[in-house]
């Protein structure tokens, strides 16, 4: 089928503005680190000043305000090493919602290196874990004293045994999303000053009743999620000594 003058003149076009895209999101993280020093940016990357920090989180875990870690290990997920906890709020008889302890799991996997990136978290966790989703939405939060929004995925997640309600993200100084693109233009800024945008995939997990409503677990779900960032920021992520 022939296309007329008019088509290919619109083809051309569209071609032309997405080669346009693709130097510049090439050149916008090339040339911060060309014009530090005649460098590209890829070969010789900024260090990552919380890398000893990152380092130790796998050995030690999270330290978490208000609760208490029951357990810790270290399983293999997608042939990396993730940190796995289980935690326990520290609340009396009094503060107890309905009456039973809240206890939580806490999937951690920070940034190994400077070459480390973002990608495929998400997809190792879900299916090493066996289980079935649903009820995915987007869910904000928003932490102090330290300032900060996270945007992360909030979805339910059950095997025969158990059923959660999930809340996931990557966690860098300063904020927190879900998808790994965002990190992406963070780490860019972040290079303008010849730093990086340490990061670590933060994924919680809240047991529930057997196929539960999980936005009758948001606020408890969401206090911990604010925890954990505000630890984060406060702990592996604080750059400012570096």
């Amino acid at each position: 089928m022939q296309l007329s003058l008019p088509k290919l003149k619109r083809r051309s076009l569209t071609k032309l503005v997405v080669l346009v895209l693709l130097v510049a999101l090439v050149c916008w993280g090339a040339i911060p680190g060309y014009l530090a020093g005649g460098k590209w940016r890829w070969a010789s990357p900024p260090r990552i000043v919380v890398l000893k920090q990152l380092k130790q989180l796998k050995q030690d875990g999270l330290a978490l305000t208000e609760w208490q870690t029951l357990d810790r290990q270290t399983p293999i997920i997608g042939d990396r090493q993730w940190v796995q906890q289980t935690i326990r709020a520290n609340l009396s008889a009094e503060q107890r919602v309905d009456g039973s302890p809240t206890e939580a799991t806490l999937f951690l996997f920070p940034q190994n290196g400077p070459m480390d990136q973002p990608a495929v978290e998400w997809t190792d966790l879900d299916g090493a874990q066996g289980w079935k989703t649903d009820s995915a939405r987007t869910a904000e939060f928003v932490t102090s004293p330290l300032p900060a929004l996270v945007s992360a995925r909030f979805f339910r997640a059950w095997t025969e045994k158990q059923t959660y309600a999930v809340l996931q993200w990557y966690a860098w100084s300063g904020g927190g999303h879900a998808m790994p693109s965002h990190w992406f233009v963070v780490d860019r800024l972040a290079q303008w000053r010849d730093r990086r945008a340490a990061w670590v995939a933060v994924s919680v997990l809240l047991p529930i009743e057997p196929l539960g409503d999980i936005e009758k677990s948001w606020l408890k779900l969401e206090s911990l999620a604010q925890t954990v960032q505000v630890n984060l920021m406060e702990g592996v992520l604080n750059d400012n000594a570096g």
